[in-house]
């Protein structure tokens, strides 16, 4: 994706041996796969890893003949040079992005949309998703992030950096080498350098395989995981001269590439198997089709890449790449929509392009050939500070008028935001006064129940699965012990528990799985799930706590709207018959759509807002049938405290009741604390 630049030289015959239009061409049929796909298909094409390939290829290409020419490498010069040239084009379409962002994007978004900018700009954003990749309890948004696609320049800018130190370290090993006797004087700086993409191949492919196997929705961003792609991009540039197919195979090799090309997002689930060694796939389609390079004949498939219409697309890749995702993600947030049709996809794909052409044309290529009368490398400095201050100041100061933001609300005087204690029976009939709705969204994303650390002592498993054990600080008097199984339904209860708890000298483990209900195994949820109750269960068995704590029914986006948790019954049956109490509080509704972000753009009031009873809740409610069915197993039901009238509203006393589709905010399930721990004690006969 970087920006295409052609070849030059010191005349036309040096800038005809040095640019070859159908890899413009091919960078331009990579961008088209991934502008398509994402538009129409909603996949991965495999497009970007091309783009990987292609750019280090072209990287090993210039500084080899620096090298062999005997001219200096200069990185310094090099490194400002290149992000004098990147850095322009990607910060007119962040400024465009923020734009498109304060007037479309709900504001439960902004802070992440921030934060990535500033990932960004300093091209580390694969790394910013990576670590949320991998984070169920990551906020959970409709729509996906407008700055989401510079994770793939991130990398490449990472290895803009390394790769010009491989190349300098090499060319001073292999002048050392020089200096010796014998056979390592004639050792070139060709083969070193081969050597050295070479280790690095396979070590990043052979750490891509297995992280991929084990660990794929972080492997995905990692840089580690992807040097390979560029490795064989640069081994290619390195063996390109000793690799001379005639013209048949040429032929062959160019149309099969194009056709492994242009099948791979269809065919493999990318966004799932990549970067692992199915990624050869692409980047060796894209590899034969360089190797087939010029075939001289009219059925070659360069003939198709070397079209003018192509190559000029080709220049404008980079803008393209950078404008087509942003353009996509706010045009479907802005008209509500999931997917655009072929009539809205083919115009949102015209707006992408001539954004990309005026974005080339007035940006970047402006800025690409200026140079100042004896250019200096402090200039084109002034350049990329340029470009970061541009950027930097809004976001900085959007920041600031977040946190001043949230600072107001959060002061607040206590009686303007009751949340569930407005729906409480003394409360009836009386009006919540007019107040800034708490959390305010920038701080939605800190809304998940505290926990105070990792398990400690002889809380801790000794099953991995387990590794993830939390507890709340032990009290210096323990009167009981509850442990509190399932996923994130159970923890964010951990609001009212945890300080009830503190206050009743109890100790609280939690054992949480993010979508993993507890109950006996059953085929209704995966293994990994299953394993992981199993492994709950036995450590409740061996460590003996008064108390289990669980979510006793289980909802639904969809009819049915609330239904019983598989073996909820078979699983809890082996703690009430150790003698210990079963807690189980019924689940809490789920909708379509992100409550919070529902409010900011219609209003609290809003019927899409308020969702009937009868369409969140089952009645009678499935806690029901559990009835007297198991000695020591307590119910409790919140649900009049989370839906009242017959509706289930967003907003209850000036406190958002959901942080997303379906986990209630920490702030709201504090405000039910007195009625929570009434309700607890009620039900279980603790004192």
């Amino acid at each position: 994706m970087s920006s295409p630049r052609r070849g030059r030289g010191t005349g036309p015959t040096s800038r005809k041996s040095k640019f070859r239009p159908e890899i413009q061409g091919l960078r331009a049929l990579a961008v088209l796969m991934v502008v398509t796909y994402h538009v129409w298909l909603g996949r991965v094409s495999g497009g970007v890893d091309i783009f990987l390939l292609i750019s280090a290829f072209l990287l090993t290409l210039s500084f080899v003949r620096k090298v062999d020419s005997g001219r200096p490498l200069r990185l310094i010069q090099h490194w400002l040079h290149l992000f004098k040239r990147l850095l322009p084009a990607a910060v007119v379409v962040i400024l465009g992005v923020l734009a498109g962002t304060w007037l479309i994007i709900p504001q439960s978004r902004w802070p992440d949309i921030l934060e990535q900018t500033w990932a960004s700009l300093l091209y580390r954003q694969n790394w910013l998703l990576a670590d949320t990749a991998v984070d169920y309890y990551a906020q959970d948004h409709s729509g996906a992030s407008p700055l989401q696609h510079f994770w793939s320049l991130s990398i490449q800018g990472q290895v803009f950096i390394l790769w010009p130190l491989v190349f300098a370290a090499t060319a001073i090993l292999w002048r050392l080498l020089r200096r010796l006797p014998g056979r390592w004087a004639d050792v070139n700086y060709r083969m070193l350098l081969t050597a050295a993409f070479a280790a690095i191949f396979t070590a990043s492919l052979l750490y891509s395989i297995d992280q991929t196997a084990t660990n794929q929705a972080y492997a995905y961003f990692d840089t580690r995981a992807r040097l390979w792609e560029f490795a064989l991009g640069s081994l290619l540039a390195l063996v390109m001269p000793y690799l001379k197919p005639g013209k048949v195979l040429r032929i062959v090799l160019g149309w099969a590439g194009l056709a492994a090309m242009v099948s791979c997002g269809l065919v493999l689930t990318v966004d799932r198997s990549f970067p692992g060694f199915i990624a050869l796939w692409p980047t060796l389609a894209a590899a034969a089709m360089i190797v087939a390079g010029q075939s001289g004949s009219r059925f070659g498939v360069d003939r198709l890449l070397s079209w003018k219409p192509l190559v000029s697309l080709g220049d404008n890749s980079y803008a393209l790449y950078l404008w087509h995702w942003p353009l996509l993600v706010l045009a479907l947030s802005a008209t509500g929509i999931t997917a655009p049709n072929l009539l809205q996809g083919l115009a949102l794909v015209a707006a992408s392009v001539v954004a990309a052409v005026l974005t080339t044309r007035f940006v970047e290529k402006p800025l690409r050939e200026w140079c100042w009368p004896e250019m200096r490398a402090w200039r084109t400095a002034v350049v990329i500070v340029a470009c970061g201050a541009i950027l930097a100041g809004p976001v900085a100061v959007w920041q600031s008028y977040l946190t001043a933001e949230e600072a107001a609300a959060v002061a607040q005087p206590r009686e303007l935001t009751p949340g569930a204690a407005a729906l409480a029976p003394e409360n009836a009939g009386k009006s919540t006064p007019q107040a800034k709705v708490i959390p305010v969204p920038a701080a939605m994303k800190n809304e998940w129940a505290d926990i105070d650390g990792l398990c400690t002592g002889q809380n801790v498993p000794g099953d991995p699965l387990l590794a993830g054990c939390l507890q709340n600080s032990t009290p210096e008097a323990v009167t009981k012990s509850i442990v509190v199984l399932g996923d994130s339904h159970a923890q964010q209860y951990m609001a009212a528990l945890g300080p009830i708890a503190k206050e009743h000298g109890w100790e609280i483990i939690t054992l949480l799985r993010g979508d993993c209900r507890f109950g006996a195994e059953s085929a209704e949820r995966d293994a990994v799930c299953n394993d992981f109750n199993l492994a709950s269960a036995a450590y409740v068995l061996e460590h003996q706590p008064d108390a289990v704590f669980t979510v006793a029914s289980l909802t639904h986006k969809e009819v049915p709207f609330e239904t019983a948790v598989p073996g909820y019954l078979d699983g809890i049956k082996q703690f009430t018959e150790a003698g210990m109490d079963v807690v189980g509080i019924r689940d809490n509704p789920r909708f379509s759509s992100n409550m919070p972000e529902c409010v900011q753009k219609n209003g609290a009031d809003a019927p899409e807002c308020n969702h009937p009873l009868n369409e969140s809740l089952a009645e009678p409610s499935p806690l029901d049938d559990y009835q007297e069915k198991v000695v020591g197993l307590h119910l409790m039901d919140m649900s009049d405290f989370i839906c009242a009238e017959g509706v289930c509203p967003a907003v209850v006393g000036n406190v958002y009741v959901y942080k997303d589709d379906n986990h209630l905010t920490k702030t709201y399930v504090e405000s039910m604390i007195p009625m929570f721990e009434q309700r607890l004690l009620a039900a279980t006969g603790w004192k």
